[in-house]
C-alpha cells in the first residue's frame, strides 16, 4: 500500500468516525438539542457532492466514505428536523434500551 492510499484510508476511517458517536448519542439521548440544522443541512450537501465527485471519477476510496458519512448526517438531520415525538419513536426502534 502507498502513502497516498494509507493517507486516504485513514481519512475515510477518520471521517466516518467522526460521525458514529454523533449519531449514537443522538439515539441513545432521544435529543437533538444543540444540534444545528443547518450546519448538518450543509454537511449533507458536502457528503452528496463528494460522492457524486467520486462517482464522476471512479475513485472507489472517495465514493464508500463519502456515502456512509452522508447516511449518518442524513440520519441526524432527519432527527434534528422531526417532531421530537417522531425522533423518540426512531430512536426507540433503534435502540429500545435507550
Amino acid at each position: 500500500m502507498d502513502i497516498v492510499s494509507i493517507v486516504g484510508t485513514i481519512g475515510a476511517i477518520a471521517s466516518v468516525g467522526s460521525f458514529t458517536p454523533q449519531a449514537w448519542k443522538t439515539i441513545r439521548a432521544r435529543n437533538t438539542e444543540g444540534l444545528s440544522a443547518m450546519m448538518y443541512g450543509l454537511t449533507c450537501l458536502s457528503f452528496a457532492c463528494w460522492s457524486t465527485f467520486g462517482i464522476l471519477k471512479g475513485e472507489w476510496t472517495m465514493i464508500v466514505p463519502n456515502l456512509l458519512c452522508l447516511a449518518l448526517s442524513l440520519f441526524l438531520f432527519a432527527m434534528i428536523l422531526l417532531p421530537p415525538d417522531k425522533a423518540e419513536k426512531v430512536a426507540e426502534a433503534i435502540d429500545p434500551a435507550g
